[in-house]
Order: C-alpha cells, then structure tokens, then sequence
C-alpha cells in the first residue's frame, strides 16, 4: 500500500551530492520496475547503507515512507543521530506502521541530543506511540525547557490514562517555561477523551487548567473544553464567557455557542441577546443563526422588528437563513421603512426566501395593495419571478401612477409565461405611452431570453413583425439577434433583404455579430443579394469574422474563403481572405491565394501569404512549392521576392530528379 507522506525542504548540499541524484535516480527506477514492493525496499536500504552523498539520501528516505515497512527500519534508525538526515529518517519512520519503528524512535531518546531529541520527541507523539509514555514522562523533567515543552506536547497526542496522569502531576510543579505546552498536553490529551466519548474524564484535565497558572491562550482552550465536556450543565460557564468585557473570552464564548448541542443552549443564547450591549447583540444573533435552530426564530424576528439599528440589520439578514413565511410581515413593515438601509435589507430577504408559501403570500398582498405597498411589492414579485401574477402585473401597467407602470413592466419580464407572451408583444407594438416603450422594449427583451422554448417564443415575435410599423419591426429584431436560434437568424437573413433601409441596417449589423457558423450562408446570400453596397460589404465581413473567430473545420474554412474571394470588391475583405489563408498551409490554400498577386492593391500581400504558406508546406510537397514560387517571381517585384527565390532553390534541389 503506498502511503501520503509529508514533505520538507531539501537543505543545501554541494554541487557534486546533487550530482549523485543521476546514480539514485537509476536504482529508484529500477526498483519501480520491479515486481514486489520487497524489491524496491531493497534497493532503497541498500542506497542508505552505502556512501552515496546525503543529498541522495534524503530522497530515498522520502522514497522509504511510501515503500518501507520493517526491514527499513535498522538502516533509518541509523540516520537518527545525523544532523543532516535525522529528520529524513523520521518522515520515513512516522509513516511505516511496523511496531518496529516506534521501537526505533522510543530507543533513540537515549541517544540523540538538543533539536535531535526534540525531532524524535515529536515523531513520537505523531505516531501515537503508547509504548513511549514512560520514557517521554521523564523528559517532561529535562533542563532543556524545549525538551519538555516537547516531551509535554507528544504526551498529549498519545493520549490515554498513563499520558494524562504524567501531565496532571507535572502541571502544577514545573517551570514556567514549561506549563504552557504541559497545559497544551492536558487539553489535547483532554480532547483525545472527548472523542472517545469519556466527557468526565476530559471535563477533570479542562479544570486543572483552568485553575492553574498558564497563558491566557491556554485557559481559553481549556473554558470552551470545559463548556462542552459538560453538555447541558456547561451552560452557566457558557454564559459567564458570553458577559465577559474580555473580548478574547466573549469571543471563544461565541465560538463554543455554536458548537455546544441542545435546545437550552438556544434559550440560554436568547436569553443574553436581551442583555447584551448594541455592538454584542449582532454577534450573538449571528451565533444563534449559526446554530441552525427553529427555536431561535422568534427571538430574531423580535430583534427585526426593533432595537438598535445595527443589530436590526443583522436579525434581518439572518432571516434569509432561518426564516419562513412567518417572517414576511415582519419583513414587509421593514421594506417600508425610510431609512433606506434598512428597507434594502428586508427587500433583499423578502427576495430571497424560499418557499412557495412566501409567494402566495406575496401574490396575495400584491392583489389587495394600494398606494405606496403597490410598486414594492410588484418589484417583489419581479425579483422572486412569482408564477400566476401575470394578469396583476398587466393591471398595473395600466396604472396612472408612472412608478407602478414602470415596475409592473420590469417584473413582467421576470415572471411573464410563453402562453401571455403576446400581450407584452402588444404592449411594445402599441405602447399606450411613448416614454413607456422604452421599458416595454427592455422586458419583452427579458422575458424572451429567459423563455424555455426559445423557438416557439421567436415564433411569436416573427408573426408579431408582420403588421407593426418599421421601428417596432427594428425593435424585434434587436431581440431576435440576442435570442439567436433558427427561425431569429432567418427573419434576420429575410429583413437583410427587404427594400426597407432601416431593416436592411439592423438586421444586417446583427447578422455580422452572430456568433455560430450557422449564419455563414445567410451573411454569404446577403453578401451576394443585397443592393446597397454598404449592406453587402457588413454581411460579406461578418461571414469572413466567422471564419476567423470560430472554430470550423479546415476544409469548410477554406471554401468559404472560395466563395468569399468570388465576390470580393475592396482590397479590406480581400486582405481578411489572404489572412485565413496563411493560417492553413496546403496545396488549396496556396492555390486560392496565388490569384491575388494579378491585382495591384493585394499583390504584396498575396506574396508575402504564399510565401509564408510555402515555407510551412516545402518539406511535404516541394513541386507544388516550386510552381507557386515562380509565379510569385513572375508577378514582379515584392517585399517577399527574395524568400520566394530561397524557397523555389529548396524546392528544385528537394523535387526528384526526372
């Protein structure tokens, strides 16, 4: 099985150690072809018992954690007292699940000294090493106050009844240099019970520290161990946090409220927000929403309701997480609110919450309101995309009131249905107010791209075009080319033909923005049918963009820059042609750009195209090379002349000999 192991830097070594990396590289290789894992251990001890350079080393060491098991262990075990290599071996070491390795780093606390023993220490508590308690239970007395602060900390990792009673007993008698980490031992010793479901015994290591004299960070750690290893009865300790000037303590009580089980710790919770000062009630209401608890809800809607503003606007925003349809009352009073703050708050949360029920909720207010409650809540019912408003919303934009109007136009677009489509079609055909029309426009926009059935939708829109008046027929088509899909690009591709030149503009600059391949042949149509020359030259540029921009087959590039060439008038599109060719080296793209060097205004660049084309193209077809060159040549004098000679000398020297 191989193992995750963790990394660390390689120190320096000299040029030549590096250099040995080449001979280690052969042997690892070697034993990655073989078949057993036994094998590759093999030659992996075989490199550290050798003299190979520590460099080398420390990468088999590294190799080792993935493929040692128990046979490796003599020759790591060996590298412990190395300064260079200790902490090498000990990667190795820490990952191979043999008992015999944790033998190898309990026997090297004897042997090894300063930052070596510190390194075994450590390796020791990452194993887990149960067998290692007695032997760290006495360094916990080493002069070396990193020793024991080490020997404490592993002790800690361990775990278990013989690690927790050597730290209860060192705690109160050692150095202040070293109650810090032996405190760290008991909270993690501490933490170890709590996972095994022994929350007395951890409750009784979270009160040592906390009545002895450590850190403050310490004492932190062992306040919200103490708090959750008694559940329920912590609550009191809880709430002593809570009430706290100390900001580091009111902050881990915070941390804890949200981690401790049970309803009485929601109501112990609740209960403090009545007391806590303004800046404190924000940060218990997020805690109580953290909490995820329903019984938290009435409290917060009391805090939304009224209180200082800034803890108002917290209880707000936490509805979103919490709350249901028994919020929105308490919410809509809020939306209504002057201060704009405020009002924004509940209108994002009223936007938001989930549930059917908040909409019916809303469909209902939104058929009753007057006055003021009137443009919110059709806002709302834009925002949210209510189903079934529709006939309420078209009500509204009859209104006289110009800010209902507005706002039932916007939220139609958001909620309308393909079935009511036609009567938003007829409002921007014949809006009944021309500063309307313009918000008319926007929401049909809307509501066509939003539409499921993008085609039955453009359906609609098409046959709507036949009877209204030009600027409307314009206005469709703008949505039309956003929409995109068949029957939009062939109305578009038909418009582009009309004799009507405010069609022929805006149907044709949509087609050339068109962004799939499926518009070439209507752009290539326009391009040859149009009669202003103005409308052809934008379709025949847009249907080169394709061919440009798009990711189409070679071949299908090609032939459109055939057709494209067949209709070229200014030497722009002609230039845009040449460079598609150059982007596709072949036979045909060569023989499509030789045309061009017969006109004046291209010539250059149609050399420089076949030239470039050419050198791309020599080793595979040096005849066909050849013959282009001398009609390069033959066309006169060109920036690329003298590569057109360089590639016809190649080409001659390269073609068979007849």
């Amino acid at each position: 099985m191989i193992r995750k192991i963790r990394y660390l830097p390689i120190a320096a070594f000299s040029l030549a150690a590096a250099l040995g990396w080449l001979a280690f590289a052969e042997v690892v290789a070697a034993a990655d072809n073989a078949a057993a894992a036994g094998e590759k251990e093999q030659a992996l001890i075989r490199v550290l018992q050798s003299d190979a350079p520590p460099a080398q080393k420390a990468i088999t060491c590294k190799q080792l954690a993935i493929y040692g098991a128990k046979d490796a262990v003599p020759a790591l075990a060996a590298l412990l007292p190395d300064k260079d290599l200790s902490s090498w071996a000990r990667i190795a070491l820490e990952a191979i699940p043999d008992p015999a390795a944790g033998d190898a780093l309990r026997e090297a606390l004897g042997k090894v000294q300063g930052r070596l023993l510190i390194g075994v220490i450590n390796s020791l508590g990452v194993r887990r090493e149960a067998t290692a308690v007695d032997g760290l239970t006495e360094r916990l007395k080493d002069p070396d106050a990193e020793v024991a602060s080490a020997a404490a900390v592993a002790l800690g990792h361990i775990g278990g009844s013989g690690a927790a009673g050597a730290l209860k007993q060192s705690l109160d008698a050692a150095p202040a240099a070293v109650r810090s980490a032996i405190a760290q031992g008991c909270i993690l010793c501490a933490g170890r019970y709590m996972a095994e479901g022994k929350s007395a015994d951890a409750r009784l290591l979270y009160d040592l520290v906390l009545m002895a004299d450590v850190p403050k960070q310490r004492i932190l750690e062992a306040v919200r161990g103490a708090i959750l290893a008694r559940k329920s009865e912590g609550l009191p300790l809880l709430v002593e946090q809570l009430r706290s000037a100390d900001k580091s303590f009111f902050a881990m009580g915070l941390t804890t409220a949200r981690e401790i089980p049970g309803p009485e710790a929601t109501r112990a919770l609740v209960a403090e927000l009545g007391r806590a000062s303004a800046d404190r009630q924000g940060l218990l209401i997020l805690a109580l929403a953290d909490r995820g608890d329903a019984a938290a809800l009435p409290a917060v809607l009391q805090a939304a309701k009224s209180g200082p503003k800034k803890a108002r606007l917290v209880a707000i925003r936490v509805l979103a997480r919490l709350g249901n349809v028994a919020c929105v009352p308490v919410l809509w009073e809020a939306a209504k609110e002057s201060d704009a703050e405020v009002s924004e708050a509940a209108l994002a949360v009223l936007a938001d919450l989930p549930g059917k029920e908040v909409d019916d909720e809303l469909s209902a207010r939104l058929l009753k309101a007057e006055g003021a409650d009137r443009p919110i809540l059709i806002q709302l019912a834009g925002r949210r995309r209510i189903e079934g408003t529709a006939a309420a919303l078209l009500k509204a934009a009859d209104d006289p009131d110009a800010r209902v109007r507005s706002a039932a136009l916007t939220a139609l677009g958001a909620t309308i249905e393909l079935g009511d489509l036609p009567l938003l079609i007829r409002r921007v055909a014949d809006p009944q107010r021309a500063e309307e029309a313009k918000a008319a426009q926007q929401a049909l926009r809307t509501a066509c791209i939003r539409m499921a059935d993008r085609e039955a939708c453009a359906a609609k829109l098409v046959a709507a075009m036949a009877d209204a008046p030009t600027a409307v027929k314009c206005q469709f088509l703008e949505i039309l080319g956003v929409m995109g899909g068949p029957t939009a690009l062939e109305s578009l591709g038909a418009a582009a033909k009309t004799a009507d030149p405010q069609l022929q503009d805006a149907a044709s600059r949509l087609l050339g923005g068109w962004m799939t391949a499926d518009a070439a042949p209507v752009l290539l149509d326009v391009a040859k049918s149009a009669a202003d020359a103005k409308y052809k030259t934008r379709a025949l540029r847009g249907y080169l963009r394709i061919a440009r921009q798009l990711k189409l087959p070679v071949p299908q590039q090609l032939a459109m820059c055939r057709e494209a060439t067949a209709i070229c008038q200014r030497d722009e599109e002609k230039k845009l042609v040449l460079e598609i060719l150059q982007r596709h080296p072949s036979v045909e793209s060569l023989s499509l750009a030789l045309p061009f060097l017969a006109q004046a205004d291209v010539k250059q660049e149609a050399a420089s195209t076949a030239v470039a084309i050419a050198a791309k193209m020599i080793d595979r077809d040096p005849a066909a090379v050849a013959k282009a060159m001398q009609e390069v040549l033959a066309a006169g004098d060109t920036a690329a002349s003298a590569r057109a000679q360089s590639l016809l000398d190649r080409a001659r020297a390269a073609s068979p000999k007849k």
